[in-house]
């Protein structure tokens, strides 16, 4: 009894001792001044610069770009409003994967809210149920997602459209950070396979796209122990295809595996994420683990490092190039736009054609809409414009389209121009081909956007429209 009472003390203290040297290890915290470096926090940005190309990008979207959007209703399309709050917006990175991957420490970490009162909640067990958005304010506070979609001034107002039920699932978080000043971060749920969508209570998915849509960096988080896909994860990347190259994987609590068991799950990952990403160039992987405390002992250390160093010049990557994929992204909108006015235009134009005395306008146009092809809607625009057989969107949509907006709402091309504002189709070739251009070349080589003389000095010349017959 003795002997037994002995051996049960004996393996008590070796526990105790155990744990002690845990939590020293665990107290033990990693520098961070590699993330400063690497981001470049302490360097003092152009904001005179970088305010006139915003100012610059928001008259060229308001001038030549949104009337066309108006005057062809391409929201109802697509159902993507840009407002000024989205083009003023910061970067956008957004944080995907499984629960309990360690996302919102991942946020902690490159923050540095360690054992602040300020940090993002984590733990084992499933811990964020809401979209946290994390950005720059004069002080901390936190703000509810209803005043957020309210706000016009910021870019989340369009997720109105998705219920209260969702908006009560929205936080934002703000806080006077050099790096929330770049950059914008939004931290999402876990992903748990065992829980169906619709008892969110909101659309998950659809909630999930809107931010994917909006993202100009895009983790997607795994850990060791949860490489399975289900049914949601699966869905997520389909809504990931078409933006690969936003997208980074993320290995994260590496350390926590010997070196041949983490090649081993190396290896895992990727056969579990080879049927969802059908590209030929697979995304980066990082390998890191990305929390405070120091990296385990007896891990690869060095390979670590170097991979959250990696990371972190991707990030800084993205920051250094926000205006540039700004302007990207407002010219690939510009893009779609034309080519909605001049389907519509077509479509217009058909409809006047194979109409007679004794047709039924009703009957006429959902001929043509049931069967573009046989009209030539399509193959006629790209015959007759510069537009790419990939860029044309789905001809199914136009069916959707045209059934809640009669084709009686709108003007053919030919008739949008007036002689002091010119052609809506000049105006916006115009912004695709030169203006925008013009204002990244101008961001490229550090000048400061200014007018162009037309600006300064008026230009009188009548607006040619090549839509008009003579």
């Amino acid at each position: 009894m003795k002997g037994t009472v002995s051996i049960c003390c004996l393996l008590t203290l070796l526990l105790l001792q155990a744990t002690a040297e845990v939590e020293e290890f665990d107290s033990v915290l990693r520098d961070r001044s590699h993330i400063d470096e690497t981001l470049r926090l302490a360097a003092e940005e152009k904001a005179a610069d970088y305010a006139a190309a915003i100012q610059k990008l928001r008259k060229i979207y308001h001038t030549s770009i949104k009337p066309m959007e108006q005057a062809y209703k391409y929201n109802e399309l697509r159902q993507h409003e840009i407002s000024d709050g989205e083009i003023t917006s910061k970067p956008m990175v957004l944080f995907l994967g499984p629960w309990s991957v360690g996302k919102s420490s991942m946020i902690n970490y490159l923050l540095g809210l360690h054992d602040s009162p300020y940090q993002l909640y984590t733990g084992a067990e499933p811990t964020t149920s809401e979209f946290t958005v994390i950005m720059h304010g004069e002080k901390i506070r936190s703000v509810e997602g209803i005043v957020m979609a309210a706000d016009s001034s910021r870019s989340f107002s369009p997720l109105e459209k998705f219920g209260q039920n969702f908006l009560e699932k929205l936080i934002g978080i703000e806080m006077p950070h050099k790096l929330l000043e770049r950059v914008t971060f939004v931290d999402t749920p876990g992903i748990i396979e065992n829980r169906k969508q619709q008892e969110r209570g909101y659309p998950f998915n659809d909630v999930c796209q809107w931010f994917i849509d909006r993202a100009d960096l895009i983790f997607v988080v795994f850990d060791p122990t949860k490489l399975d896909v289900g049914l949601e994860l699966e869905m997520l990347f389909r809504q990931l295809k078409g933006r690969e190259s936003q997208i980074r994987i993320i290995l994260n609590k590496a350390d926590n595996l010997a070196t041949q068991d983490l090649m081993r799950v190396y290896g895992a990952l990727f056969w579990s994420l080879a049927p969802l990403i059908n590209v030929t160039e697979p995304p980066r992987v990082y390998v890191s683990s990305f929390w405070p405390y120091d990296y385990a002992p007896d891990t690869s250390r060095e390979l670590f490092k170097r991979e959250e160093i990696s990371l972190l010049e991707d990030l800084n990557q993205v920051i250094e190039n926000r205006m540039e994929n700004k302007i990207a992204f407002i010219r690939q909108h510009a893009i779609r736009v034309r080519i909605h006015a001049l389907l519509v235009d077509r479509y217009v134009q058909t409809f006047k054609e194979k109409m007679s005395f004794f047709s039924d306008p009703e009957l006429v146009f959902q001929e043509i809409v049931d069967e573009p092809d046989k009209f030539y809607i399509f193959k006629s625009i790209l015959a007759k414009t510069n537009v790419s057989k990939f860029d044309l969107p789905n001809r199914d949509a136009y069916r959707d389209f045209f059934g809640i907006n009669p084709i009686a709402n709108f003007k053919s091309l030919a008739s949008q121009c007036s002689y002091i504002g010119g052609c809506l189709l000049d105006k916006i070739e115009k912004a695709i081909t030169n203006e925008l251009p013009t204002l990244l070349s101008s961001i490229n080589s550090g000048k400061q956007p200014g007018l162009s003389s037309c600006e300064v000095t008026g230009c009188g010349e009548k607006p040619k429209n090549r839509y008009r017959k003579n």
